[in-house]
């Protein structure tokens, strides 16, 4: 029975034939452990690769981390030489009493070859228990998309202004509401309206003559 994808790249095998010894394994072998193909791995790494790839920034650095203490930086440039692409560049971290921080930064000669060690190692079993974590470095200058992928369609760009101007009419309407009343606009009075209102007055306010 064919195993998990997973199960396969989380696999290490728990013996080892006789007459080897870790002395013997490549730093391949020794980080991650020895590989295990099998045709569900081939299948899938097949139809991964037949997928388009996502628009990323390419980049050629990466930050590894949660690396045992007893791995050093020729293991470490091995691993990635042999199994990603040539390595420019390769620091492991030490603290002050020089003993390994787990953590390494790697440096590639190829751009894209950051992202291809982030697709292969991130998150692959050291020893089957320590994960190990790597990061992409990405250069904040160079920026990680073209303005034209970042414009919206034209559709989508007269929504969003409907959009605007919907929100604004309803703010408009409730000032409206909670303000001042409005008054009600004055119908202009004719001449013989004035007179009458005059007669009025007068009848009201005149007294008898006593």
């Amino acid at each position: 029975m064919d195993k998990a994808l997973d199960e396969i790249i989380t696999s290490r095998p728990r013996g080892i034939r006789r007459g080897s010894s870790r002395r013997n394994l490549t730093a391949k072998q020794q980080i991650v452990g020895r590989a295990i193909t099998s045709p569900t791995a081939k299948a899938a790494k097949a139809a991964a690769a037949s997928k388009p790839a996502a628009s990323q920034p390419t980049a050629d650095k990466i930050i590894v981390s949660n690396l045992p203490q007893d791995v050093n930086e020729a293991q470490i440039k091995e691993l990635f030489h042999s199994t990603v692409g040539p390595v420019r560049e390769l620091t492991l971290h030490f603290d002050a009493n020089g003993r390994s921080k787990g953590v390494a930064a790697v440096q590639f000669q190829q751009k894209g070859d950051g992202n291809k060690a982030y697709q292969q190692y991130n998150n692959r079993l050291i020893d089957g228990k320590r994960p190990m974590k790597i990061e992409i470095v990405v250069d904040p200058s160079k920026p990680s998309q073209t303005l034209a992928a970042r414009v919206a369609p034209a559709a989508a760009a007269a929504n969003a202004i409907g959009a605007v101007r919907g929100t604004g009419a309803a703010r408009g309407g409730r000032r409206g509401r909670g303000g001042r009343p409005r008054k009600a606009e004055r119908t202009p009075k004719t001449a013989a309206d004035l007179d009458a209102e005059m007669e009025d007055y007068t009848a009201t306010t005149a007294t008898p003559a006593s």
